[in-house]
């Protein structure tokens, strides 16, 4: 397996493009399932995830293209339209769930493995399939398949989650554009990959309102058509090279970074002793002057601060003047990175769902594991403040969600490189 090589101690300068979001473009594509018109995405990131997700939606009989070195992607789902989303293609990513929706919707039936991912706590797959059993399913598991029918195709319905999923939310507003009458979602998700998906329904015909809220209200139409649409910015990349000069110092502006987006992780930094600014081309971060300050953290859904970016902050408090708390509130075994960043002299004591950081003077480099996606690239920023050479192995992670991420950093100064694994 590759390794990332991270020699620290340079400070930043320059510029970061900032790709389309990865958790967007794997719920836009599985949207090409309800139309028999081409559907054309573009912004779409170069990721390991794209590919497993192009895979399973070929496997299943959708024709799809990477046009202009991946940045575009063309598909369409005019032919005969497999119904089964196999194990072998769905243990690698959480996303694969979302074609559960879309199959449903077009179909009336679908066989979908349990999926897999991040091992960072319980994902239950229930409130996806009690709300489409709300709306006339009918979902059985068995041997680690959904079995899902709708005899009678699928019906609008009151939702009501009991948490705010992003999937779910997703799952369901796809089913609900081709169900019959009308869905409302209640405790909908806000996150703008939500909003971002709700465009692209509605340039293909879909009724929607209120996405971006807390309720969404998605009237059935009869069929939908195509559309092209541009991936909304990652706003977890963005933040995270947001990280990257509060963390080692200097000045990076990220290209195509929007505040509105993250805008309660900006609050958080400001508070910390760094400074962004809004330019014509995206965001400008550097340190307001000095060390940084320990602030404390919850993980909220959006708008509050990202469960998706906690690991990253939590590389900067390690480094930051005083005592920060880092409260995870989303998944419950989100600290994995912690004993990986006590290797580098990190001073970090968990106790269920707070990390309590001490800030140090300098982490210095060691070995480290990679144990998943955001962990990989927290340690990674780590490494940029400390003194010698920090090896962050079992990258293949870190694949999934960001894209020629040393080729990024090496651009504004970073000493980094992949090293091949044998």
């Amino acid at each position: 397996m590759d390794s990332i090589v991270v020699t620290g101690g340079n400070a930043l300068s320059g510029q970061i493009p900032i790709a389309g979001a990865k958790n967007a473009c794997l719920a836009l594509m599985p949207a090409t399932l309800l139309t028999e018109e081409p559907l054309t995405l573009m912004n779409a990131p170069r990721l390991s995830d794209i590919k497993t997700m192009t895979a399973l939606l070929q496997s299943l009989g959708a024709e799809v293209q990477s046009l202009q070195e991946g940045r575009v992607i063309a598909m369409s789902s005019l032919g005969p339209i497999s119904t089964t989303a196999d194990y072998d293609i769905v243990r690698k990513m959480r996303a694969s769930n979302l074609v559960l929706g879309p199959l449903l919707a077009r179909e009336g039936h679908a066989i979908v493995s349990l999926p897999g991912g991040c091992a960072i706590g319980a994902r239950p797959m229930d409130i996806h399939t009690t709300a489409l059993e709300a709306m006339g399913a009918e979902i059985e598991l068995r041997d680690g398949y959904l079995h899902a029918t709708a005899p009678g195709g699928l019906k609008g319905a009151k939702i009501a989650f009991r948490f705010a999923s992003v999937g779910a939310t997703e799952n369901i507003m796809m089913a609900a554009t081709l169900a019959k009458g009308t869905t409302v979602i209640e405790n909908a998700a806000r996150e703008p990959e939500i909003v971002d998906l709700a465009a692209c329904l509605a340039k293909m015909g879909a009724q929607i309102d209120g996405a971006g809220s807390s309720t969404i209200t998605i009237q059935g139409v009869d069929r939908l058509g195509g559309a092209t649409h541009a991936v909304v910015t990652d706003r977890i990349e963005l933040g995270t090279y947001m990280l990257a000069p509060a963390i080692c110092g200097g000045e990076v502006e990220c290209i195509g970074g929007r505040l509105d987006l993250v805008q309660s992780f900006a609050e958080k930094l400001d508070a910390a002793g760094i400074a962004v600014e809004e330019t014509a081309a995206g965001l400008k971060v550097a340190r307001k002057n000095g060390r940084t300050s320990a602030i404390d953290v919850s993980t909220q859904p959006f708008p509050g601060f990202p469960t998706d970016l906690q690991a990253q902050m939590m590389a900067l408090m390690c480094t930051a003047d005083g005592v920060s708390h880092l409260e995870e509130t989303i998944f419950e075994n989100r600290f994995m990175h912690a004993p990986e960043l006590l290797r580098m002299g990190a001073d970090v004591e968990v106790h269920g769902g707070t990390a309590t950081v001490t800030g140090v003077e300098r982490l210095k480099g060691a070995p480290v594991m990679a144990t998943d996606l955001r962990a990989s690239v927290s340690l990674i920023l780590a490494g940029l403040a400390a003194e010698g050479d920090t090896v962050v192995n079992r990258v293949y992670h870190l694949d999934r969600g960001y894209e020629h991420v040393e080729e990024k950093l090496r651009a504004v100064g970073a000493k980094i490189e992949r090293v091949p694994g044998a």
